[in-house]
This record gives structure tokens, C-alpha cells and sequence, in this order.
């Protein structure tokens, strides 16, 4: 079967079409003709389906959107970690069902068992873990304060070498003195 040949009408219906904002699947579907006819059409009538701004801008969108979303989960395990905290010293509630009798009994103790505790505290860590990967801490500034600190040395050694036309000599440490006297 061959192909149908493009029409003056089909040229025309691409140009409306594009203008008004459509997508080259979209028109393609709306003229009964292939995306690739569309795509031929398009590049004959010097148009193109750049849509790189928008998908920039949705994608950017859809990062902050799951930074936030990654931000509150942090928190909830952030407040996981501490109410496991909390329970590290707490009184805990201890049962058992059991014996021939099937008696339950309880008992309260004023903190939880070591083993227990062990269990705590892997909880604990666990949370605090994984919330730091989904939002690990700010860095603290120290590499930048010691990289301006840097940065004012060699500017004052170049200012030196400037005025003096040498560098500055090597700092020495005094001698100490020697407590034996003369």
C-alpha cells in the first residue's frame, strides 16, 4: 500500500495546529497522519516541538517537590529516633501469657532490660541514619573559613612580595630559654 500523499491542507493544518501550542503526537492524531509525517511537515515549515524550557522547569518543579517530601520524612524520623530516646530510662511494662494456668501477668520494671535497650537503641540509629541520608546536615562552614583564611595568607604574602619585592621569610619558633642559667 503506498504512503498518502501530504496535502496543502495537511501543511496548513500542521502550521494552525503548532501555533497553537499543540504537541506533534497531538496533531498528528488530530489530521490522521503519522508523528513522523507531523515531524517531516514541522521541519518543511521551519517549526519544532522544543519543549526543553518546560520539561526543564517540571523537572525542577518535581525535584523541590520530592526534596520537601524527603525534608518531613527526615522529621518523622527524627521524632521516631527520639521517642526511641526517650524510652532508653522510662518505666516499661513487662507480660507474659503463659504457664498451665494460661495466668496473665504483668510486671513493671524502672527502665527496660539491657536486651531490650540493645533493641532501643538499633532503633534509634536506624532512624537517625536514614533521616541523615535523605537530608544530610548542612556543612558547618569550617572548609570555607580555613579556605579564607588561606586566601588572606597569600594575599598578604603577595602584598609583601609586592613592597618588599621578596617573599616574607619563614617563621621560626624562638629558642627556648634554658632554665639552667649562666
Amino acid at each position: 500500500m503506498a504512503a498518502r500523499p501530504i496535502t496543502a491542507k495537511d501543511r496548513a493544518a500542521v502550521k494552525r495546529l503548532h501555533a497553537k501550542g499543540m504537541s506533534r503526537n497531538d496533531i498528528a492524531r488530530a489530521i490522521k497522519r503519522s508523528p513522523s509525517t507531523v515531524s517531516k511537515l514541522a521541519a518543511e515549515l521551519g517549526l519544532a516541538f522544543d519543549r526543553a524550557p518546560q520539561v526543564a522547569a517540571a523537572t525542577a518543579a518535581r525535584k523541590a517537590d520530592l526534596a520537601e517530601r524527603r525534608a518531613a520524612f527526615a522529621e518523622r524520623l527524627q521524632d521516631i529516633a527520639e521517642r526511641e530516646a526517650d524510652k532508653m530510662h522510662a518505666p516499661t511494662l513487662y507480660w507474659e501469657w503463659g504457664g498451665k494456668d494460661h495466668r496473665y501477668a504483668e510486671k513493671m520494671q524502672p527502665e527496660p532490660t539491657p536486651a531490650d535497650r540493645r533493641a532501643i537503641m538499633s532503633t534509634l540509629a536506624t532512624a537517625v541514619d536514614r533521616s541523615l541520608k535523605l537530608v544530610p546536615p548542612k556543612d558547618d562552614g569550617a572548609a570555607e573559613s580555613r579556605s579564607v583564611i588561606g586566601d588572606l595568607m597569600a594575599g598578604l604574602a603577595a602584598n609583601y612580595l609586592a613592597r618588599h619585592g621578596k617573599p616574607p621569610a619563614e617563621y621560626e619558633e624562638p629558642e627556648a630559654a634554658d632554665d639552667d642559667g649562666p
